[in-house]
């Protein structure tokens, strides 16, 4: 009579209701939230990235700023005013935030940059699951995917410049994703119409260039670090001073070169700088390329001779003293010749002129 009892108490419906909608709920789709309004690049890559990992790749976006809704959706970004990763809220506008990607970095995080770094191996991975990633590699990505992508979009969310206050910028720059972005909201003058719809290309938008910049750094940027390590390694051959470096191919080298001589000055810090870099070119004549004083400057290290600038042809091969010139460009930071023997005599000569 006991056990009877006891198997009908427990196949009652009062007890199977809370575990039955414990497991219905369990295999719906996850609810990502955000803020609602005008929206802004660090959301729009937040919710991109967390729709690339399994957890959350059928998730449904809810914008609201009501807390009794936000509360229901399984993860937040950019709203609430909380950053807790275990309740995985990641808000950034509240009093006291001040958390950075790691302590080689100063500029403080948005939502974007909150997701990428709790998440950012992850999609990195979900991304790139067709090619083959060693763990290491994915460990380098993942620093250099933040440095070169999702730092700009968290100093520009949270209003870090990237110069001094009292710099005058030379020029206008509205192109940044930041910017594109930020124009897929309705003018001032126009009606809000579907946000939504606008907030879904702005998903779009980002999550594209994400993608296409992880890709890139992992097939292009990544083996290009080993031809420039083997460069590196044999430039004495190339000239007895160590400051010429040659490529038998062609491949993105200044990030590479940049972080190589900082590994080597840590060890010897009188180690002499990199001033020139050769490699051929699509039409099988060779470049000689200055060195800029670091990545992104437009100022170079040692620009090739102003003798030479701004000569072509046969008036440069005259003047430099050097067969098969093509050409020096009129600020000096590459030439040209038709022979890799001719762009290393080129490179020899400016070491000693100016």
């Amino acid at each position: 009579m006991l056990g009877f009892r006891l198997a009908k108490s427990i196949a009652s419906p009062r007890i199977l209701q809370p575990l039955y909608r414990n497991r219905l709920f369990s295999t719906m789709p996850k609810t990502i939230g955000t803020h609602s309004g005008t929206f802004h690049c660090d959301e729009a890559l937040a919710c991109y990235m967390l729709r690339r990992l399994d957890d959350y790749k059928e998730s449904k976006v809810v914008r609201s700023r009501d807390p009794a809704t936000l509360d229901l959706c399984d993860i937040v970004v950019d709203v609430g005013g909380v950053y807790d990763h275990e309740s995985k809220r990641y808000d950034h506008h509240q009093r006291g935030f001040d958390e950075q990607f790691s302590a080689d970095f100063k500029t403080k995080l948005s939502s974007a940059g909150l997701i990428y770094k709790h998440y950012g191996k992850d999609v990195i991975r979900a991304i790139l699951k067709d090619e083959q990633i060693s763990e290491d590699e994915v460990d380098i990505l993942f620093k250099k995917l933040y440095e070169s992508f999702v730092e700009g979009i968290d100093g520009v969310d949270n209003g870090v410049s990237r110069y001094p206050e009292d710099v005058q910028p030379a020029y206008k720059e509205s192109t940044s994703l930041s910017a594109r972005v930020g124009r897929l909201n309705p003018w001032w003058n126009e009606p809000e119409g579907d946000m939504d719809a606008r907030f879904a290309k702005a998903m779009e938008m980002t999550g594209e260039e994400f993608r296409e910049r992880v890709r890139y750094f992992a097939l292009a940027w990544l083996p290009g670090r080993k031809i420039v390590e083997q460069g590196f390694e044999s430039r004495f051959d190339i000239d007895p001073s160590g400051q010429i470096v040659l490529f038998e191919q062609f491949c993105p080298w200044k990030d590479h070169i940049d972080t190589i001589e900082e590994e080597v000055m840590q060890k010897n810090p009188e180690a002499a700088k990199i001033l020139y870099v050769l490699y051929p070119d699509t039409s099988n004549a060779w470049r000689v390329q200055a060195v800029p004083e670091r990545p992104g400057s437009f100022k170079s290290r040692h620009p090739l001779p102003e003798a030479w600038r701004g000569l072509r042809d046969e008036a440069l091969s005259e003047r430099s003293g050097v067969e098969g010139c093509i050409f020096i460009h009129q600020s000096g930071f590459i030439g040209g010749n038709k022979t890799r023997d001719g762009a290393l005599e080129l490179a020899r000569k400016s070491l000693t002129m100016d």
